[in-house]
């Protein structure tokens, strides 16, 4: 069956055979549209358990004029996505914000595409990239206590809505060091909105970093209700700030970042203005 929009009239015949008791089944047969397609035009119009074909109708016709159409990634698009670059903005940013602000659908993926056959060319957008395709280097010989802070919760662990983020008050939390260890940055997101906290102490403590993620979430009370952390040694005090926060505290895997992936890439946009270069012993909050 090729796919086609329900006209106004087809949505007063849905009315009708809803009111006479027609199943969504049937209804699909008598007026030719596949199943799902009825299901999802009852489900998405349904005021109260009532079905409004005008309203539906309206609807409707604005999601199509509003719709942000793929287009071609064109001279002018790739000019725009490269100004946009070059002032930092991330592939994922700019399929967003050319999407939000002028109905411009390039995915982010094309961007990347883009970025490294510049590369390719001898082109230096790829350094505008927070990772630049930058490596981590492995560290031998070196014995890794990670995983030793006492009485830590695992990951495996935590409740599986919060793997789901279909609620609010489950935050990540990491720090960041400055140039030559000087000043920790502490950061922590909300899972399902984004939001995001900075916070400053002078040295990777564990007090200090107790002290100021309290101070940090502390406003959030009431919806702070899980953290998901690294196994720093900053976060030896997990049982202290747990009970001041009154939240469940939880700790990822050593060597696996991506399960705070929300965190990790909220850093590296944070990293855009507070580089490693940088010293943190003077930022003011």
């Amino acid at each position: 069956m090729s796919y086609k929009q329900l006209t106004h009239g087809e949505r007063y015949k849905i009315k009708v055979l809803l009111q006479a008791g027609t199943s969504k089944d049937r209804i699909a047969e008598l007026i030719g549209f596949h199943r799902s397609t009825i299901y999802r035009e009852i489900g998405r119009n349904n005021e109260k358990g009532h079905y409004d074909p005008d309203q539906a109708h309206g609807q409707a016709d604005t999601r199509r004029r509003t719709s942000c159409k793929a287009i071609r990634f064109t001279d002018e698009v790739k000019e725009r996505v490269e100004c946009l670059l070059r002032l930092d903005f991330s592939p994922e940013q700019i399929s967003g914000y050319l999407k939000r602000t002028e109905g411009i659908g390039i995915s982010h993926e094309s961007i990347y595409k883009h970025i490294w056959t510049d590369k390719a060319s001898g082109g230096n957008l790829y350094t505008h990239l927070r990772w630049s395709g930058k490596k981590k280097r492995k560290k031998y010989g070196r014995n890794d206590r990670r995983g030793q802070i006492p009485d830590r919760v695992s990951i495996d662990e935590r409740p599986e809505i919060v793997s789901t983020k279909q609620r609010y008050g489950d935050w990540e939390v990491d720090t960041m060091i400055g140039k030559n260890h000087k000043g920790v940055l502490i950061t922590a997101v909300e899972r399902k909105t984004m939001f995001s906290c900075i916070g400053h102490v002078p040295q990777k403590r564990a007090d200090l970093v107790e002290n100021k993620l309290v101070e940090m979430l502390s406003p959030f009370q009431g919806n702070v209700l899980t953290i998901t952390t690294d196994n720093g040694k900053e976060f030896t005090n997990h049982k202290s700030f747990s009970k001041r926060l009154e939240v469940a505290v939880y700790f990822a895997h050593p060597y696996s970042s991506w399960e705070r992936g929300l965190n990790e890439n909220i850093n590296g946009l944070i990293r855009q203005y507070f580089p490693k270069r940088m010293s943190f012993l003077d930022i003011k909050e």
